[in-house]
């Protein structure tokens, strides 16, 4: 189809075509023409990410230095500037007469001129359910050609693919949302399923509008291809809605379409807390030559907010906009008022000389920006100078991963307090993201009162937002726990409402690493399924390396497998990015059971001891200890746990903890399994 013809299908009289000088395809491999067909488009990838960034801004003017900052992150400021000078005299060559006609070039800011540039982006972030034509010229991703010019390219290039694909879902969600025959609900779907592949609320409608349709192979072979998509972009299966709807239809019992709503609305930030990172104070000698240190200390603050991108409950504030706030005032109070935020990270960056060569110093600290600016953490890091790549990666993760634990024990606390109205009543209405933080705090006390509480905060937390994942992840850990603590009065539903929350959450949040971290879990603890969850635990890594807990159970699953050495170094990474998290004691357990598999039983009765000590209601604790200490001949010590544990759990035995036990090589489950028997374990439990 011809520019022309595109437009006319629009709905856009085809006479204004005429008056566009330009015409820019942005989706797939960039495009750009002339009004007569003659292709305008640069050689040079630099240069069309150029154009590409004035298109997307437009009507608006855009900053040279902001271009310059992010397609040369890696240069000085006046190299970066000079080397966008090459570039917009590259453009203009390429555009011939077009480009005084087509570009407002000033000394500060570049733009499009407004109405002499059709783009395909603007016209689709124009639609509206009224009006969804333009979502057809979506094809392919956003500028796929443009990936890998620079890093802060890449971060820009990211966000404005989710921007475009937002808006475009919403609106193709809310289409199909109004449809009401299966002929519009198929119409609908297939558009929707062109912009995300993924969306499974999609894939069932277009699967139940089929099956009323009377074409029940075309629903199944839609069930096929939702699968196929779903494991090979996020690595997982169908949900549990899904499957039960494709096992209605294969049964011949379609629900009517009113009865099952299609659309599952895309994961939001659900916290609504805003976290910022400034540019770190230079201070110290500096030996790269001028600006070589000031622009370290930013590439560290941007790389730090980039490794928080992954953490789905904190909203990140870019780092260039503090910045350009920051070379006016680093007040902590101007720049929550100016930013909306909640907690702000700042540092410092020094050279020093010592005896071990010159090394740069980081100094981090996070502010509770609700807590009358207060400290909440601080910690140094200390990398050679000469190696600046990687001190970045280094800093950036340790860091994101420790301001994540520190800000989210903050919430944890904070939410813990009753909050009072202004008439002196507590106020009992909270919100999905309220409720879980509350069952966070509770739940891993280990008190039976408590954590049952925590159980029905999670349930609410669960009805009041039904689309948010956080939530189910959080019930299947907490099944999971129900289950080692010996409290499930009906195990086996506790297994099956563990894997039903993990599969909805993943399902949910597709982009949740947490919930695959989990989910891996619950498959590997629950089920000995291990090889389904190293899937998932690879997958969780994939989409946040800087998750501990994503580690930890990583290293669970390869135990169970029986991978000790995948183990060990899962372990450590977990310890390298957090050495003291206060609810540690599960992957504190995965040590002892590293030590124990290895032979090392004193070792593994040290630990053992010291989780016992510090959580003595832990009851998966106390059989790792009788069977290092039935391995060492300490019998009077294994006497005393066992008596500890026969409190927790009177019937224990050997086929009762083995049955709960992940471990399913059979020599390991054989050690284990002798030195409970060497530590006077029942073989079965009494009558």
């Amino acid at each position: 189809m011809s520019r022309t013809a595109e437009l006319t299908s629009l709905g856009r009289p085809a006479a204004r075509a005429g008056e566009e000088r330009l015409r820019l395809r942005l989706f797939g491999a960039m495009e750009a023409a002339a009004a007569n067909g003659d292709s305008a488009l640069p050689n040079g990838r630099k240069t069309r990410a150029l154009l590409a960034m004035l298109a997307l801004a437009a009507p608006r003017p855009v900053s040279r230095a902001w271009i310059a900052e992010t397609l040369w992150s890696g240069r000085p400021e006046e190299q970066a500037r000079g080397s966008l000078r090459q570039e917009i005299h590259r453009l203009l060559d390429c555009l011939g007469p077009l480009g005084p006609e087509v570009l407002a070039i000033g000394r500060e800011q570049i733009a499009l001129r407004p109405g002499t540039t059709w783009i395909d982006v603007a016209e689709v972030l124009r639609a509206t359910p009224a009006m969804p034509e333009a979502l057809r010229l979506i094809g392919g991703e956003l500028l796929a050609d443009l990936s890998g010019l620079d890093p802060a390219a890449d971060l820009w290039l990211a966000g404005e693919r989710n921007r475009v694909r937002s808006h475009a879902r919403a609106v193709a969600e809310a289409l199909l949302a109004e449809q009401t025959t299966p002929d519009g609900m198929i119409t609908a779907a297939q558009q929707l399923l062109a912009i995300d592949q993924t969306h499974e609320g999609a894939w069932r409608a277009l699967i139940h509008a089929y099956a009323v349709r009377g074409e029940r192979g075309l629903a199944i072979e839609a069930f096929g291809r939702c699968r196929a998509a779903l494991a090979q972009a996020l690595d997982a299966l169908p949900s549990d809605e899904t499957r039960e709807l494709l096992a209605e239809i294969r049964s011949g019992n379609a629900p009517p379409l009113k009865n099952r709503s299609p659309i599952a609305a895309p994961p939001q930030v659900r916290s609504g807390r805003r976290l910022g990172v400034l540019p770190l104070q230079n201070f110290g000698e500096d030996s790269h030559g001028r600006g070589g240190a000031g622009e370290l200390a930013i590439v560290i603050a941007e790389e730090i907010t980039s490794a928080l991108t992954p953490f789905r409950w904190l909203d990140l504030v870019s780092c260039s906009a503090l910045a350009r706030f920051a070379t006016e005032t680093r007040d902590e109070t101007a720049l929550r008022r100016a930013f909306g935020l909640d907690f702000l990270v700042d540092g410092t960056l020094q050279r020093q000389r010592t005896t071990a060569g010159d090394m740069h110093r980081v100094t981090l600290r996070l502010i509770d920006l609700h807590a009358g600016n207060h400290i909440a953490w601080v910690q140094r890091f200390d990398h050679r100078a000469d190696d600046p790549l990687g001190l970045q990666d280094r800093v950036a993760a340790l860091a994101a991963a420790r301001i994540d634990l520190e800000a989210q024990h903050l919430e944890i606390r904070r939410a813990a307090q009753p909050q009072a109205s202004a008439a002196g009543r507590v106020e009992r209405d909270i919100s999905a993201y309220e409720a879980m933080l509350r069952a966070r705090g509770l739940m891993f006390r280990l008190d039976r009162t408590q954590f049952l509480a925590a159980g029905s905060l999670l349930d609410l937390a669960a009805e009041l937002d039904p689309d948010y994942a956080a939530p189910r992840a959080e019930i299947a850990i907490w099944n999971a726990l129900l289950i080692a603590q010996g409290w499930a009065t009906n195990p086996e539903e506790a297994r099956a409402r563990a894997a039903a929350a993990a599969q909805q959450a993943i399902a949910i949040d597709p982009q949740d690493a947490r919930a695959f971290a989990i989910a891996g879990y619950i498959k590997s603890a629950l089920a000995r399924r291990h090889d389904e969850a190293l899937a998932f635990s690879r997958r969780a890594v994939t989409l946040n390396p800087n998750l501990p807990l994503a580690w930890g159970l990583a290293g669970i699953t390869e135990l169970g497998r029986g991978d000790l050495t995948a183990a060990e170094q899962r372990f450590a990474r977990y310890k390298e990015l957090v050495p003291l998290d206060p609810q540690a004691f599960v992957i504190d357990l995965g040590l002892a059971l590293l030590a124990f598999l290895r032979g090392d039983f004193e070792t593994t009765a040290v630990l053992a001891r010291e989780i016992s000590e510090i959580r003595p209601s832990f009851r998966a604790v106390y059989p790792m200890h009788l069977a290092a200490l039935g391995h060492l001949g300490r019998n009077a010590d294994a006497a005393q746990v066992r008596a500890r544990f026969g409190h927790l759990d009177p019937g224990h035995s050997v086929v009762s903890i083995l049955d709960q036990c992940l471990l399913s090589r059979a020599a390991d489950r054989d050690l284990l399994a002798e030195g409970l028997r060497l530590a006077g374990v029942p073989e079965l439990p009494a009558r």
